[in-house]
């Protein structure tokens, strides 16, 4: 199954974000990430959505979010033509014999604290690609807690979701 990224650009309404995410609970489908916040016009929100499928169901997806009448247009993002980012917090023990060991790590995958407390460290890392190689580096630690964004997409160069 391929990994798709779509962005959905919306009237900033109640109850849009539940007949979008509806789409994908009538087809059986998960969704993998969501993230949705007003636009640089609030009467507009863009909704990003990741998912697994096969090309039959993404073109289907696709032309059933076109029918919401809040959906002002869809678009397929492309990983090689799109900015893409997550942002995740990760809450780990703060123990005195290994912090020089995570604060390095942090540096080299450009993390940073962003609350540090006797008994923990909260680290802020925002990326694509090295946010589970960081995670994995960081159970050896002691995680207490994660919180994860889901992906942020915009289209690379001049190309926007208002103009198709």
């Amino acid at each position: 199954m391929e990994e798709y990224i779509v962005s959905v650009y919306v009237d900033n309404h109640f109850g849009t974000l539940a007949r979008v995410a509806g789409m994908f609970r009538r087809r059986g489908f998960n969704i993998d990430t969501l993230t949705v916040g007003e636009t640089e016009d609030p009467a507009f929100s863009r909704i990003t959505i990741s998912f697994r499928g096969d090309e039959k169901f993404k073109k289907q997806l696709v032309a059933q979010l076109e029918k919401i009448e809040d959906v002002k247009n869809v678009k397929v993002l492309e990983r090689e033509s799109s900015v893409t980012r997550e942002l995740v917090l990760i809450k780990i023990r703060n123990d005195p014999a290994t912090r020089p060991e995570v604060m390095n790590i942090c540096e080299i995958f450009r993390a940073r604290v962003v609350d540090y407390s006797a008994e923990t460290l909260t680290i802020e890392i925002t990326g694509k690609d090295k946010l589970s190689a960081f995670i994995d580096l960081m159970r050896r630690y002691g995680i207490i807690e994660i919180c994860r964004t889901g992906i942020v997409a915009l289209e690379r160069g001049s190309a926007n979701i208002k103009e198709q």
